[in-house]
């Protein structure tokens, strides 16, 4: 028998659609457990028709249960999360569907190398950033001395914060940004994201209260379309997220369509999560 065909992360000749048939229909094997992980996330291989990718199960029965979301919700989320992803045409979540595993129904997410040279997030002296960089806030790293932390102004993380907006996601950090060798920009972790307050907390603010790309105001009225009740969207995140919080993420993509910005730290939760990587 010949070994499996070992499918790169985001292949030159590789779609979306056949990473997510190959997550969805091939046979996991638990390799491994991501130890530093929140929730129970393990390190897999899925292999189907002589295909083979490594992948990130997560499942429901691994799942802390949060005071602010519905118990055992969380794998559907990631899999929402990777839904409008798709819907944008960004492409900035991983391949990611909602299957049977070894440990009962989770989320099943294609496995992405990262790039470490890539520098997304940093510290530095000063009150101001330097060129091509966004301040984010000031941190205390010691000895009682402060530094302002910053990112990149980067337009894939642009991009990524207009989805966090629409997600609501209340937990974006710097451990979650995927930078590969290709120049792609991947984004996981998407657990608690879609609640109906607002909740979002994230590291990428450099761009709160400017005005929206072009591009991403286009994305937005796609998005809108997709959402209403006829929408191919509507009709996939109706199957993940609760009525109410598909009510309110229309509503969200409305705010920012009518605003024309990216949102501003609301002040009723925290903005920035701990800790930030």
């Amino acid at each position: 028998m010949s070994a499996p065909e070992r499918i790169p992360p985001r292949g030159v000749t590789t779609t979306d659609a056949a990473f997510a048939d190959l997550l969805a229909r091939g046979e996991l094997t638990v390799r491994g457990r991501i130890r530093d992980a929140s929730n129970a996330a393990l390190y897999c291989t899925v292999v189907h028709e002589g295909r083979e990718a490594t992948c990130v199960y997560k499942p429901v029965a691994g799942e802390r249960p949060l005071w602010d979301f519905p118990d055992g919700n969380l794998a559907r989320r990631e899999v929402a999360a990777y839904e409008v992803s798709e819907a944008t045409g960004w492409g900035l979540v991983p391949p990611t569907v909602l299957r049977d595993g070894p440990y009962g129904e989770g989320m099943c997410q294609l496995w992405i190398e990262t790039a470490p040279e890539a520098e997304l997030l940093a510290l530095v002296d000063g009150e101001e950033p330097e060129p091509g960089w966004k301040a984010i806030g000031f941190a205390e790293v010691g000895e009682g001395r402060t530094a302002l932390l910053v990112h990149a102004d980067d337009e894939r993380l642009r991009r990524l914060a207009v989805l966090d907006a629409v997600i609501n996601n209340a937990d974006r950090k710097g451990g979650h940004l995927l930078p590969t060798a290709d120049g792609r920009l991947y984004a996981i972790d998407h657990g608690v994201t879609f609640n109906t307050e607002n909740k979002l907390r994230t590291l990428l603010w450099g761009w709160a209260g400017e005005p929206l790309t072009a591009e991403a105001v286009d994305v937005l009225k796609g998005l809108k379309g997709a959402l209403e009740p006829s929408g191919t969207l509507s009709g996939t995140l109706a199957a993940l997220v609760t009525p109410a919080e598909l009510d309110a993420t229309r509503t969200r993509v409305d705010a920012l369509l009518q605003s024309g910005k990216h949102p501003e730290p609301s002040g009723e939760w925290p903005a920035i999560p701990w800790p930030p990587v």
